[in-house]
């Protein structure tokens, strides 16, 4: 009986301090579980990992060269289009005008082909027309052989005859010697007969002469003929052949086109490379340290100077935990360390579409053994509203606080 008091008596002593280590573990326990779940809850997230940002652009050469002048000093304010550095351009101006020149000659090429194809279409059309020409000479020629053809067969006509007139006349005079000899006729009508014999005689030979005169004619027509066909050859080869130098001069226009437009690449190149001798703001801002001092031989990818946009707003780089509910929009303020007092206002741009580490220069590999879970933060970008004069106090890598409140549209 006193065994059993003794043990009843010990376990109410040990009874309370178990039951606050039970509730304790409890409460530590529901702590971890949603420990998460109310940090991302909460209506305020606040990090001090936040830093000032601009855009920082490291202006460097395209072209190898002295440099002739630098325009600006150390950190001085630009605009944009402000001239930073002159590089030498004495060398890049004559390739240049090379270029110009080169151009020209060009030009003046392809309108010389253009003056040379004129001269082969007049050459062109003096050849077709010399071969209507002698066409026409060919219808001229065999015009005149159809006549000369007609005028042999008039005059063999005419022989024919005549010769029938001179066989006529002939046996007449025959005949009438014939009598007179025997006192049957008078010497006038012999006398008659013999001229008419001779004179139709001379009328034939007169007419074999016509005969050969229209035969020479028809000869001097068909070689008139022979010699309007041979023209018109030689006039269609011509034209043949001055087709294809046209055809030559049409192949050396597109060459010289191809040539032309090659100078004129070459000449923007020249123009490029010259522009390039000049480094200017390409926005307005700061630059910062010179690089580069007149007289120093550069290189291209030579960094010369840099400029730092006049934009300034704010990346924080939040807890995972503490990003979500958090949206584009979303309404900030800023502390800065530099200003003290000050409380900046602002809004949430946008959220990273990745952590930090996933940009990281060497990014975690966690497939290891020796794995430790961290909390990875997200980098949120925070842009500063207007009208906020100590905005123009701020420069590029600045601590500061931010506190974005959630859930506030």
């Amino acid at each position: 009986m006193s065994k059993l008091n003794d043990w009843m008596r010990s376990s109410k002593q040990w009874s309370v301090p178990g039951l606050v280590l039970l509730m304790a573990a409890a409460i530590l326990v529901m702590i971890i579980g949603n420990w998460n779940s109310w940090a991302s809850d909460r209506s305020d997230q606040k990090t001090d990992d936040a830093y000032t940002r601009s855009d920082l652009t490291p202006l460097s050469t395209k072209v190898a060269g002295l440099v002739a002048a630098v325009m600006v000093s150390d950190y001085q304010s630009v605009k944009a289009g402000d001239l930073l550095v002159q590089l030498r351009d004495d060398d890049f101006r004559a390739q240049v005008q090379q270029a110009e020149a080169a151009v020209v000659a060009g030009e003046d090429a392809l309108i010389n082909n253009q003056r040379q194809k004129e001269l082969q279409d007049a050459r062109i059309a003096q050849a077709v027309e010399g071969i209507h020409a002698a066409q026409a000479d060919i219808v001229a020629a065999q015009a005149g052989i159809d006549a000369a053809r007609s005028t042999v067969i008039n005059a063999r006509s005419a022989v024919d005859a005549t010769k029938a007139d001179v066989d006529r006349t002939a046996s007449e005079r025959h005949r009438q010697e014939a009598l007179i000899a025997v006192e049957s006729s008078t010497p006038q009508k012999v006398e008659q007969a013999v001229a008419d014999a001779d004179r139709y005689s001379g009328l034939l030979a007169s007419r074999n002469a016509d005969v050969a005169a229209a035969t020479a004619q028809l000869a001097s027509r068909e070689a008139d003929l022979n010699k309007a066909q041979a023209q018109l050859g030689s006039r269609n080869a011509e034209l043949e052949a001055q087709k294809r130098q046209r055809a030559v001069l049409d192949s050396q226009e597109m060459m010289l086109k191809a040539d032309l437009n090659a100078k004129r690449a070459a000449l923007v190149v020249a123009q490029t490379n010259l522009g390039y001798t000049r480094i200017v703001a390409p926005e307005n801002g700061r630059v910062g340290e010179r690089k580069v001092l007149p007289g120093q031989l550069v290189s291209p990818g030579t960094q010369v100077i840099s400029l730092v946009q006049d934009e300034v707003w704010v990346q924080a780089n939040y807890k995972e935990t503490q990003t979500r509910h958090m949206r584009t929009g979303d309404p900030a303020t800023v502390r800065v360390d530099a200003l003290p007092g000050a409380v900046l206002r602002g809004k949430v741009a946008y959220l990273s579409p990745a952590s930090g580490s996933s940009f990281a220069l060497l990014p975690p590999d966690n497939a290891t053994g020796n794995f430790t879970k961290i909390v990875q933060r997200v980098p949120v970008k925070i842009v500063f509203d207007p009208n906020q004069p100590a905005v123009q106090h701020l420069r590029s890598g600045l601590s500061v606080i931010t506190t974005v409140r959630i859930n506030a549209q």
